[in-house]
């Protein structure tokens, strides 16, 4: 499915993750420590300009290599590839709506790979009713002012640029809704508590909070009261990616296992030579298989713009995340004993990919946005 420019781009990311990336990923799971050197890694290889389109300095024209880029990461450490993935969502709303001078300000130092994005909608009573926000902006003269809080930010403390959705419009719903740039060193803008997570532990995920934090009128993105619909449309497009992260998770955790039963010797035959153990990688390899091709299928759905994009991102998040929570689960059992251990990184795997089918939409509510398109389709008999 794959043309040979993208198989070739494939095999120089992933020489270069085993390189650069893989060698801090224990680390930054340990410490809970961001991985500073696998993002400066990816910063000086040029590789992360294959995450953004080149109308805006990138070096990709299309989802597919940016789904590239995070399932190969992803492969060698599963905080490096969320980082990546959230700045290029946390920029979506601004690189299709935002002014070409918001756009001159704010994207090149992300692009090049010098500052993080951060995407923020979620708030501590908002999660999947994301119009339920509270987190309210005012405006006041050439400013706009907000107050509120927001949850389960990736990056927060760690981003430069925060995409922040706010009512602008306290007496409406999602119509309500507008989307802005918040610049980090804002005055009345603080990190609030950092969460201590199972998984992904060197990428922060924490609370913004925002107390009379004014930023510049031009600082709104696209239209007033447009926002929500910039959030869903910017998570159409990343849900494929979220599931290209979870399909990198589960191809490592495969790796080491293959590895693994074939030098594991029990009743004097290799552990891979027992049919049983056979059948468990033949289901693994084919569950992911199955999940990167609806993940590239979405991919090229949404590069060619045409219908149905909502519907094949959730069902690539949705298939790729919950597939990929069994490989790595079986991965961990292929192991026995060891694989609960920390000398194998597939336990870490593991609890990385858990969170793949919580954020950017729980998988309960990727199914509910497929039923819904596909009664929509079928009542229009399409």
């Amino acid at each position: 499915m794959l043309s040979e420019e993208h198989e070739e781009f494939r095999g120089a990311l992933r020489r270069f993750a085993e390189k650069e990336i893989a060698p801090h990923a224990a680390d930054a799971d340990e410490r809970e420590a961001y991985p500073q050197a696998s993002m400066d890694a990816l910063r000086d290889s040029g590789f992360v300009r294959a995450l953004y389109p080149l109308e805006h300095g990138g070096d990709a024209g299309d989802l597919l290599t940016a789904a590239l880029v995070v399932e190969e990461v992803a492969r060698a450490c599963g905080s490096s590839a969320l980082t990546a993935l959230v700045t290029r969502t946390g920029v979506a709303a601004l690189m299709a709506h935002g002014t070409r001078e918001l756009c001159e300000r704010v994207l090149p130092p992300v692009v090049a790979g010098e500052q993080q994005a951060s995407y923020c909608l979620s708030e501590p009573n908002a999660g999947s009713d994301a119009a339920a926000m509270t987190t309210r902006a005012a405006r006041d003269g050439d400013q706009w002012v907000f107050n509120g809080r927001k949850a389960w930010i990736t990056s927060a403390g760690v981003s430069h640029v925060y995409t922040l959705f706010a009512k602008t419009d306290p007496a409406g719903g999602g119509r309500s809704i507008s989307a802005f740039i918040v610049e980090r060193d804002r005055p009345g803008l603080s990190i609030g508590k950092l969460e201590h997570k199972m998984g992904l532990r060197g990428s922060p995920t924490g609370e913004l909070v925002l107390e009379d934090v004014a930023v510049p009128a031009e600082n709104l993105i696209g239209e007033e009261g447009r926002g929500f619909h910039y959030a869903l449309e910017a998570l159409d497009r990343s849900r494929p990616i979220v599931a290209a992260q979870a399909v990198g998770l589960a191809q490592g955790a495969l790796d080491v296992a293959g590895a693994y039963i074939l030098e594991r010797r029990q009743f004097d035959q290799r552990v891979a030579d027992f049919q049983g153990v056979q059948f468990m990688l033949a289901e693994m390899a084919t569950q992911l298989e199955a999940a990167r091709l609806l993940v590239y299928a979405a991919c090229a759905r949404v590069d060619a713009g045409v219908p149905g994009i909502t519907k094949a991102s959730s069902m690539a998040k949705l298939f790729a995340t919950d597939s990929a929570m069994r490989v790595t689960t079986d991965a961990v059992q292929l192991l026995g004993g060891a694989g609960t251990t920390r000398e194998f990184p597939v336990e870490r795997m593991m609890r990385d990919v858990k969170i793949t089918q919580i954020y950017e939409g729980t998988n309960q509510i990727q199914r509910v946005v497929i039923a819904r398109k596909l009664l929509d389709e079928l009542a229009a008999g399409t």
